[in-house]
């Protein structure tokens, strides 16, 4: 009497689809790239010399904001380095997400044509595609490429130049190569930059430790059917059985949907799991949040203790910071000079920046010279938002007895309207009595 074999009932599908999850982090960082130089979240501007942070435009002498702003933006990498490993590459790298997109256009450009154009030739069909193909490649690339551009060239000039077709200043000419190098890269180059020429996977290597979050296969009870299907969606087409450690693997999860997809009709879960380490749990399950957030050691409290710090003193550098920045100082070419009716003048030389988006004044008094009357018109001095102006004043004062050689009083500028005030101690010279006529 013949036997049998008795089917497992089918599991219900994974709850969890990292490709849907993928597709929609991959959608809300090209809003990302496209949004974060055209509302200065991050931007060089290199003509300009100007660094954009947070809505904050600083300037290139504000050395130490900016510096706490560059090792947060490096501690963030490190930190996700660390916890996540190669997670960036797979969800959020913009090179994965156009690569990926220029392969899936590819694609259905393909079976578009095949279904809606069966009485063509095969290779009519292909040439169609082809064409078509490249031809939405070379206008992605030249959107793409202004959109790069834009994060070291203000966009508004950056456009004139391009409907200019300008390819004579630095600007025109970076434009036109990044935008030869993106077409060169959604054609021919595509995923293999990320095992090649990027360096972050290497950098990852060195980062990550036996808590890092690894795209792992686990097959103890030998359940592998051997069906290939992990190998087949691999965008990377590496087999992730052979070693969660290679370069290739992005962690991009495609390989986890794949053996789900397949093992849980035949009534087992898969065998790729996302797991903290090669011998680690697998994420998830029953932990305290910290460790599910993957905060699983002293180690990575220490990094993120160090990006608290630079995140705490960007914070503080920024709420310190004022719009207007205002330089008084004295010319001393000449002493002083002595007018023909007695009076002495002493030459001082102020310098306004205004780093904010407003139109502002400074309004530039002095006290403790009695007196002395301040030489200046206009005063409030205008500081138009976004410029940088100098120029120059005088104090003039009759000779008095109780006036010295050397007298020192007090500069007081007001920032209008936002009511900050400065003080700068100097001095105002005279001659020596017996000079005076």
């Amino acid at each position: 009497m013949p036997t049998t074999v008795k089917r497992a009932p089918a599991l219900p599908p994974a709850t969890l689809r990292y490709h849907r999850v993928r597709k929609s982090v991959h959608f809300f960082c090209f809003l990302a790239f496209l949004a974060l130089p055209f509302f200065n979240i991050v931007r060089f501007d290199i003509p300009r010399q100007r660094f954009y942070f947070a809505g904050y435009e600083l300037w290139i002498n504000e050395f130490g904001i900016i510096f706490f702003a560059l090792m947060f933006l490096m501690f963030v990498v490190i930190v996700s380095s660390v916890f996540y490993g190669r997670v960036y590459c797979g969800y959020m790298c913009p090179q994965m997400i156009f690569s990926e997109a220029s392969i899936a256009l590819e694609a259905r450009l393909g079976r578009w044509l095949n279904k809606r154009k069966p009485d063509w030739s095969a290779r009519a069909r292909k040439g169609a595609a082809g064409a078509a193909f490249y031809g939405i490649l070379a206008m992605a690339s030249v959107f793409l490429a202004f959109a790069f551009i834009s994060y070291f060239v203000e966009p508004r000039d950056l456009l004139r130049r391009l409907l200019s077709l300008d390819v004579r200043t630095a600007g025109g000419i970076s434009g036109a190569a990044v935008t030869a190098i993106t077409f060169l890269d959604f054609t021919l180059v595509r995923q293999h930059f990320c095992s090649t020429v990027c360096p972050y996977g290497y950098l990852q290597g060195m980062l990550g430790d036996a808590n890092t979050l690894l795209v792992c296969y686990r097959d103890e009870q030998r359940e592998c059917i051997e069906c290939k299907k992990c190998v087949r969606v691999c965008h990377m087409g590496i087999d992730i059985r052979t070693s969660p450690f290679q370069i290739e693997c992005v962690h991009c999860g495609e390989c986890i949907d794949a053996c789900e997809d397949v093992l849980r009709r035949l009534g087992t879960k898969g065998l790729i799991h996302y797991t903290w380490g090669e011998r680690g749990r697998e994420i998830g399950g029953q932990e305290p949040w910290y460790r599910r957030m993957g905060i699983r050691d002293a180690k990575r409290w220490i990094v993120l203790t160090v990006l608290l710090f630079y995140a705490s003193g960007l914070f503080v550098a920024l709420s310190m910071r004022r719009a207007v920045l205002v330089r008084v100082a004295p010319i001393r070419t000449t002493l002083y000079s002595v007018a023909p009716d007695g009076t002495i003048h002493n030459q001082f030389r102020f310098t306004l920046a205004n780093r904010g988006r407003n139109p502002a004044a400074v309004l530039i008094s002095m006290r403790h010279l009695p007196g002395a009357r301040l030489m200046l018109a206009p005063n409030p001095v205008p500081a138009p938002p976004g410029e940088s102006l100098q120029g120059t004043f005088e104090i003039a004062a009759a000779p008095a007895s109780e006036m010295r050689e050397v007298n020192h009083f007090t500069i007081v500028t007001t920032t209008i309207p936002d009511e900050t005030s400065d003080n700068f101690s100097l001095t105002f010279l005279m001659p020596a009595r017996k000079e005076i006529p």
